[in-house]
């Protein structure tokens, strides 16, 4: 009956392409319009065909790093993106509505993160072996989208122009009071109290990255301007000129969102900027992969706009820019994938062969969706004040106009 049901959602979903499925009992069967080189993937679990129906995020990632299914050559990249394409195209089938429909209703209890919890899922990621970020993060270890303004960058450049870009935004003058709600392992309070001259208080509930970021700041000679904090950014207390948050948005969940947005306000003086750096998607709400949410990042979520835009104008704020990214997190997990796999023996040596087909899933799944399915990132600049950075987006590229005149003459 399964394999049926199986067959049935197979049919609907792949449209294009050439999937080649030999199901546990033997029998081999193609779905798609034949086009392009030939995705083959083999089941190893009778079982596969009733939790593929049931839930194929989680069922076809937990068989991947099983074992209980497998592909040809390996090829993760050819089968995910055959299959994330045509999924974005065709939908779900009729008799997969109500799942669909029933996760949409308890994802509020799935995102439901007060502080206690907030801190467990945080650690569940971030608190990971440090090794582990070593293997693939560029030296600063920034954990976000990098920012491509050339197609050829290096990692290292385009996160470079990631933190730079950012501190723009911000218009950070030397003295400014800078809170980083989600601070990671320091690098862009460490850049702003360094090259900006800002007074940084970073806060995250990681132990690995509060430990490392003050670290950080001692050896670089920066503790006495950048400090970083084991808390919760709702017990903080205070005004800052400035608040910057990258990359943390994406684990408030939507039933905090106005809680978030309150606490930005609260914590913002009135004539300050603050900029939140999300991941987004250019759709209606939606909910969390199970797979992402069990296995990566418990309690997350990606907003679409409407989501963050309902919140953030209960507070009045003045949405004095909006910018998404389009692409440049796909480049940049690309990246992250090579110099993974280009340590692979390293990560196996760290944790185990299942630990690290998860994590090179996980890897290509989020490259795939950036560039096949919708998702974007997302920058909010907000301020109580209307007229508190200028009307244009011109003074943010006036360096980049004077070094092209300069070139030229």
């Amino acid at each position: 009956m399964w394999t049926t049901v199986l067959d049935r959602l197979l049919l609907h979903l792949f449209s294009s392409g050439d999937l080649k499925i030999t199901f546990p009992d033997g029998v081999t069967r193609h779905y798609g319009d034949g086009s392009g080189q030939t995705v083959a993937v083999t089941l190893h679990d009778d079982s596969l065909p009733r939790k593929i129906v049931i839930s194929p995020d989680m069922a076809v990632g937990e068989a991947y790093m099983d074992g209980r299914l497998t592909i040809e050559d390996d090829d993760l990249y050819g089968f995910l993106g055959l299959a994330i394409r045509n999924i974005a195209q065709n939908g779900q089938p009729w008799f997969r509505r109500p799942l669909e429909l029933g996760r949409h209703v308890m994802r509020s209890v799935a995102q439901f993160n007060p502080m206690g919890r907030a801190q467990a899922n945080v650690a569940h990621h971030y608190d990971l072996s440090g090794a582990l970020y070593d293997l693939f993060l560029d030296a600063d270890r920034q954990y976000s989208c990098a920012y491509f303004r050339e197609p050829n960058m290096t990692l290292e450049a385009a996160q470079d122009a990631k933190k730079r870009h950012i501190a723009d935004k911000l218009l950070i003058e030397p003295g400014m009071r800078v809170l980083d709600i989600g601070c990671g392992w320091g690098g862009m309070g460490l850049t702003l109290a360094r090259d900006y001259g800002a007074e940084v208080l970073g806060v995250t509930l990681s132990r690995e990255q509060h430990a490392m970021a003050n670290a950080r700041a001692e050896q670089a000679g920066l503790a006495g301007k950048a400090r970083f904090e084991l808390m919760d950014y709702r017990k903080l207390e205070g005004t800052f000129d400035r608040i910057v948050s990258v990359g943390m948005f994406e684990h408030v969940g939507v039933p905090h969102y106005d809680e978030y947005f309150r606490t930005v306000k609260q914590r913002l003086a009135p004539e300050g900027i603050a900029l939140i750096h999300t991941i987004g998607r250019a759709d209606p709400p939606g909910v969390t992969s199970p797979w992402i949410a069990k296995y990566i990042f418990p309690g997350g979520y990606v907003p679409s706009m409407s989501e963050a835009l309902k919140s953030i104008e209960k507070q009045h704020f003045i949405a004095t820019d909006i910018e998404i990214w389009r692409l440049h997190y796909a480049e940049t997990l690309r990246h992250w994938h090579d110099r993974f796999m280009a340590n692979i023996d390293k990560a196996r040596a760290l944790y185990d062969e299942r630990f690290c087909r998860m994590w090179r899933y996980y890897l290509i799944a989020c490259e795939l969706t950036f560039r096949l399915n919708r998702q974007v990132v997302f920058q909010f600049q907000l301020s109580p004040k209307q007229d508190a950075v200028p009307l244009t987006r011109d003074y943010l590229y006036r360096d980049d106009v004077r070094a092209m005149q300069h070139a030229a003459e």
